[in-house]
C-alpha cells in the first residue's frame, strides 16, 4: 500500500487533535506536521514532500483561501471550516472537498476517498517500507489499541460499538459498523449481515446461510447473500 504525507493547517487545538485522530485510523494517509498557520505550513512546504493538506479557512496572519491561492504548485487540498460561506470559493481553487466543522469520522472518509476515486496517479505517493503491515488505532478505554488489519477475523456491531475480533484478542471500540465497512472497502473484507463483517481469507466454510472463522458461524442475511455466495463461490473456481 501507498501513503499520503499530509500536512494540518489549523490554528484551533481540539479541530487539529480530531482531524490527526481521523488521518491516524487511515492507513493510506501519513500525518507528517501541524502547522498553527499558514506561514509556518510555508515553510513546511519549501522543505518537506506533501501530498495532501487539511486547511482551515480562518488562520491567524493569512487566511486559508489567500494561503491557496498563493502557492504556484499546491498540493491537493481539503478545506476545514465551521461556514458553508467558502464552499463555492473552495471548489474553484479545486480543493478535494470541503468539510463543514465539527468534521465526523464518515463524512471525512468520503472526502480522503475521493483521492482513490480521482486515481492515485493524480498524486505523488510515498511508498510504505516493504515489511510495515497495513494497521488501524482504536480507541480502547483511555488507550490506543493497533489491530493489523491482516489479523481481524470478523466485526461485529454491538449498537454505538463494535467488536473486533482477531486470533488473540478482541477489542470493543466505539464506531459504526458503516463508518468501519467503508474504510475497509478497498481491502480483503465482505458485509454478510447488517451486524457483521468478516474477512474473505479467514472463512474456512460457508452454506448459504452461514459462514463460518475461527469454528464461529456467522449468519449470512438474506439482503446480501446473492453477493455474497457469488463472491465466495467466484473465488474458488480457478
Amino acid at each position: 500500500m501507498l501513503k499520503y504525507n499530509c500536512i494540518i493547517v489549523e490554528d484551533e487545538p481540539l479541530a487539529a487533535e480530531i482531524l490527526a485522530d481521523y488521518i491516524r485510523q487511515v492507513p493510506f494517509l501519513e500525518l507528517k506536521a501541524v502547522c498553527a498557520d499558514a506561514l509556518y505550513a510555508m515553510e513546511w512546504l519549501q522543505k518537506e514532500k506533501v501530498d495532501l493538506m487539511f486547511v482551515d479557512i480562518h488562520l491567524p496572519r493569512l487566511k486559508g483561501m489567500e494561503f491557496l491561492e498563493s502557492l504556484k504548485n499546491p498540493p491537493r487540498a481539503i478545506i476545514t471550516s465551521a461556514y458553508k460561506d467558502y464552499a463555492l470559493q473552495g471548489y474553484e481553487l479545486n480543493v478535494i472537498d470541503y468539510l463543514l466543522k465539527p468534521v465526523r469520522f464518515n463524512r471525512f472518509l468520503k472526502a480522503v476517498n475521493k483521492l482513490k476515486e480521482q486515481g492515485e496517479g493524480v498524486l505523488p505517493l510515498s511508498p510504505l517500507p516493504a515489511a510495515e503491515r497495513t494497521h488501524i488505532f482504536f480507541n480502547v478505554g483511555r488507550k490506543k489499541v493497533k489491530i493489523f488489519l491482516d489479523e481481524i477475523l470478523f466485526i461485529e456491531s454491538l449498537r454505538e460499538y463494535i467488536k473486533i475480533s482477531t486470533p488473540g484478542k478482541s477489542i470493543l471500540t466505539k464506531f459504526q459498523l458503516g463508518e468501519i465497512e467503508e474504510l475497509l472497502s478497498r481491502n480483503n473484507f465482505i458485509r454478510v449481515h447488517r451486524s457483521f463483517i468478516v474477512a474473505k481469507d479467514k472463512i474456512s466454510a460457508f452454506t448459504s446461510t452461514e459462514v463460518e472463522i475461527n469454528s464461529v458461524q456467522i449468519p449470512i442475511a438474506r439482503s446480501y447473500k446473492e453477493l455474497v455466495l457469488s463472491v465466495l463461490e467466484g473465488s474458488g473456481r480457478r
